[in-house]
C-alpha cells in the first residue's frame, strides 16, 4: 500500500515537473504582490511616441506602473475602462505612474482605439498570449481584465483580477496614493 502510494507520488510528481507545473499552489503564480514582475517586450503603439514598435518591461523601470489587460478594443467595456485611464492620465503622470494595456489585438487595431478615443498611453499588441499568460490573464483567445501596479523597481504592488471598467481607474489612482503616501 505505501509502495503504490509512493509511485503515484513520484508519477505525479514526474508529470508536473514534464508540463512544467509547480508541486505547490503558492508557486503557481509569479504575479502575486511582492513578486518581481515577468518581464516581457511586445509590438504596440503609443501616439505620443509613435515610430517606437518594441515595449519591455524595462522601459518602465524607475517609474510606477499601470499594467492592464483587457479583452478586446473598441468594445464597449474596454472602452470604457481605456477612457477612465486616459481622464486620469495627468494624475499618474505627476505620480510618476505609466499606463500600458494589453491584449491580442493587433498593432493596427491599436492605431485606430487610440486615434478615435483619444488615448495618449501605451498599448501592446499580445497575439498569441503569451504575456498574458505570465501575468495569469489568458482566456483561451482573449486576456481576462486584470490589472498590475508595479513599482519602481519592478516588483508587483498590487493585483486587482475581474476589474470592473467604470470604476476600476480612479480605484488604481486611488490605491497607488495610499501606497506613495504611507
Amino acid at each position: 500500500m505505501i509502495k503504490n502510494n509512493l509511485k503515484k507520488v513520484i508519477l505525479i510528481t514526474a508529470i508536473l515537473f514534464t508540463i512544467n507545473l509547480p508541486l505547490f499552489a503558492s508557486d503557481i503564480s509569479g504575479t502575486n504582490p511582492g513578486k518581481k514582475a515577468p518581464s516581457f517586450t511586445l509590438q504596440g503603439y503609443n501616439s505620443i511616441n509613435p515610430n517606437k514598435d518594441l515595449w519591455s518591461l524595462t522601459d518602465y523601470n524607475g517609474k510606477w506602473l499601470v499594467l492592464y489587460f483587457y479583452p478586446k478594443d473598441m468594445t464597449s467595456g474596454c472602452t470604457i475602462e481605456a477612457k477612465g485611464f486616459q481622464r486620469l492620465s495627468t494624475e499618474f503622470s505627476t505620480l510618476n505612474a505609466s499606463i500600458v494595456g494589453i491584449s491580442n489585438d493587433s498593432k493596427s487595431r491599436h492605431i485606430n482605439f487610440c486615434n478615435e478615443e483619444g488615448l495618449d498611453f501605451t498599448l501592446l499588441s499580445d497575439k498569441n498570449g503569451q504575456v498574458s499568460r505570465l501575468y495569469d490573464s489568458w482566456n483561451n483567445s482573449f486576456s481576462n481584465r486584470n490589472t498590475y501596479l508595479i513599482d519602481p523597481e519592478g516588483r508587483i504592488v498590487v493585483k486587482w483580477t475581474g476589474v470592473k471598467p467604470t470604476s476600476h481607474p480612479k480605484e488604481v489612482l486611488t490605491k497607488l496614493i495610499e501606497i506613495i503616501n504611507t
